[in-house]
């Protein structure tokens, strides 16, 4: 095999039939210069049981489950290829998957990031065509539940779904990987918008391809997604927001809340399936009101990280407004999802 020009790696909890299906899509490519590292976050070594033998993949084994972004790094850390590929568990690959995802990032030479066309395994309607950014700090797929070829040009996007992702490793090394403290979510959503500060575009293609169990891993509205979210999303703004955002949040955070209110009062929605499954709205508010909680404590590593960004940055806070805008989600659009 040729020097692997890509690693695609895949963290891993449960390492049930749905990893050997995402494996052999991978093995599956047109483009073969890669190699795939699984990093086994069940702390039972489950992945061996689940990963054929190929001489392109490797397992790490973690000692517990220490997040997604945590897993990415390490994965990265144990490959020198020049791009770094991110895919979930529970997704599978078209066979040109990375090569559109490589064709597209070499059409783009100041593009750091690749984002792929993720559609729902059950539906086959749009998981994600990248992302975008709310007032509140809550990110979402662009275009979910859209019909398949509601985005059928290759396009600049804000930033990537981690669920199926190409990043080149200059972005990657400079930034320093994932933030590991995001531990589940939101994290792709910090490394993208750091990354805009840094001056890495973000590219679409629609030709790369994967399909998608949503929220497999966690569920869509378990407790741990409630909590992480929520906590995220007040993180993500906290650390890459400029200042003049920043007195949006509060506001927009409203919004959304009274939309997750309609949502439960109608039947819909993410809030209304929590408070179903998960305990009712009191519930569902404990969890908002611990993740504000939080945030007290990580604020000063929070904010010498946003003087980092800052002190680095590639553009103005006038351009970092300007990209949000042009790729934003109301929040009662996000409160509808």
């Amino acid at each position: 095999m040729a020097d692997p020009q890509a690693t695609i790696v895949i963290p891993t909890l449960s390492a049930g039939g749905e990893l050997r299906a995402c494996l052999d899509s991978l093995l599956g490519q047109s483009f073969d210069a890669f190699t795939v590292i699984i990093v086994d976050n069940s702390g039972r070594s489950l992945a061996r049981q689940a990963a054929p033998r190929d001489p392109r993949v490797t397992i790490i084994e973690a000692p517990r489950n220490i997040g997604f972004g945590a897993a990415i790094n390490l994965g990265a850390r144990h490959s020198a290829a020049p791009f770094i590929g991110t895919l979930n568990d529970d997704a599978t690959a078209s066979p040109g998957w990375l090569a559109s995802l490589l064709d597209a990032l070499a059409r783009h030479p100041r593009a750091g990031m690749a984002a792929s066309c993720v559609l729902l395994d059950e539906r086959g309607a749009i998981d994600s065509a990248a992302m975008l950014l709310c007032a509140d700090g809550s990110s979402k797929q662009r275009g979910h539940g859209a019909p398949p070829g509601a985005f059928p040009s290759e396009e600049e996007a804000l930033f990537p779904s981690g669920s199926a992702a190409l990043y080149r490793r200059e972005l990657f090394d400079k930034l320093g990987g994932f933030d590991e403290d995001f531990f589940l979510y939101c994290e792709d959503s910090d490394l993208g918008l750091r990354a805009q500060w840094a001056g890495f575009g973000c590219v679409y293609s629609p030709a790369a391809l994967v399909h998608h169990r949503y929220s497999h891993s966690a569920g869509r509205a378990s407790r741990l997604k409630a909590y992480l979210v929520e906590r995220n999303r007040l993180r993500l703004a906290a650390k890459t927001f400029p200042a003049h955002m920043l007195w949006r949040v509060p506001f927009a955070s409203l919004a959304r809340y009274a939309g997750h209110v309609a949502s439960i009062g109608s039947g819909s929605g993410a809030a209304h399936e929590f408070s179903r499954s998960s305990g009712g709205p009191l519930r569902l508010a404990w969890y908002v009101l611990k993740a504000h909680l939080a945030l007290l404590p990580a604020l000063p590593a929070l904010l010498a990280a946003r003087r980092r960004i800052r002190a680095e940055a590639r553009i103005t806070p006038g351009q970092f407004r300007a990209l949000a805008r042009r790729f934003a989600i109301s929040p009662r659009e996000v409160a509808a999802q």
